[in-house]
């Protein structure tokens, strides 16, 4: 990829390669001053689909984006794809950095409410959840039918899955290159990362416990399970996309890229852990 990004990898706590692209204003590097901002990819995409971020804030923030194990530049690993040792995976690359804002899209998103779950708020400055569900009502439709079709024609279910995520006209090299990337894992690794078996309340208590700065940001599909969760939690800040894709951040990149900004200067203007004003 021709970008001005610093590609490194690190090794997880089970020995799995895991990939990782950065960038930082001239002369600064992560965490000196500003919490960095992470992302979290959702199933079976890679870093480099959050790019439009990483080019955007890069010139004024330190980011970095992982690639989950299996996706993207990262080591296809036997096994490790269950949301616990992912959340792990999550928890191990934000240690990396002493403040963070992490960003979690779709399955991301949950992975990145497991890493809380497991290990706690630290270096957690703020947290924001991308279109998936957290567990708010109202519930979202079953996702029997696109498990059959993976196991029906994988190539086939996973072009469809990545046209439908942008409502923008994408070039059909990109659109290919997500597809083909996304085959790189084995079938029944990308069936286990769907943590069907995990109560959809186990979300809710999590989203709803943060005690740190968290942004929602969806499309319709979600909006009724945003606005529940403000209600339910009532710093919650939310953000309805209603002409986006699932890849919102892809379809409207100016204006999510807005809205993490202003959550950033609003995480800006409260004091840290242990601090008061």
């Amino acid at each position: 990829m021709d970008t001005p990004f610093r590609s490194s990898t690190f090794t997880a706590s089970d020995g799995a390669r895991l990939h990782v692209l950065e960038a930082c204003p001239p002369g600064t590097a992560p965490g000196n001053a500003e919490p960095v901002i992470a992302f979290v990819p959702g199933w079976s995409m890679p870093a480099a689909i959050w790019r439009g971020q990483l080019l955007a804030l890069g010139a004024r923030h330190c980011v970095a984006a992982l690639d989950p194990r299996g996706q993207g530049e990262s080591e296809v690993t036997a096994g490790g794809y269950a949301i616990e040792r992912r959340a792990d995976d999550v928890r191990e690359f934000i240690e990396r950095y002493p403040r963070v804002v992490l960003v979690g899209w779709s399955l991301g998103a949950l992975e990145a409410l497991e890493c809380v779950y497991r290990h706690g708020v630290a270096p957690l400055e703020g947290l924001v959840l991308v279109d998936a569900s957290v567990g708010e009502d109202p519930p979202p439709a079953p996702g029997g039918s696109f498990l059959d079709a993976l196991q029906n024609d994988r190539y086939a279910a996973i072009d469809d899955f990545v046209r439908a995520m942008f409502r923008t006209e994408r070039p059909e090299v990109e659109l290919s290159a997500l597809v083909d990337g996304a085959m790189r894992m084995p079938l029944a690794a990308s069936l286990s990362l769907f943590p069907r078996s995990v109560p959809r309340e186990h979300w809710r208590e999590i989203a709803r416990a943060f005690p740190n700065p968290l942004l929602y940001v969806v499309t319709e599909e979600f909006a009724g399970q945003a606005r529940s969760l403000q209600r339910n939690r009532p710093p919650t800040r939310i953000a309805v996309f209603g002409e986006a894709g699932h890849a919102l951040f892809v379809d409207e990149a100016d204006r999510f890229n807005a809205a993490l900004m202003a959550f950033l200067a609003e995480i800006a203007g409260q004091p840290r852990s242990g601090e008061r004003r």
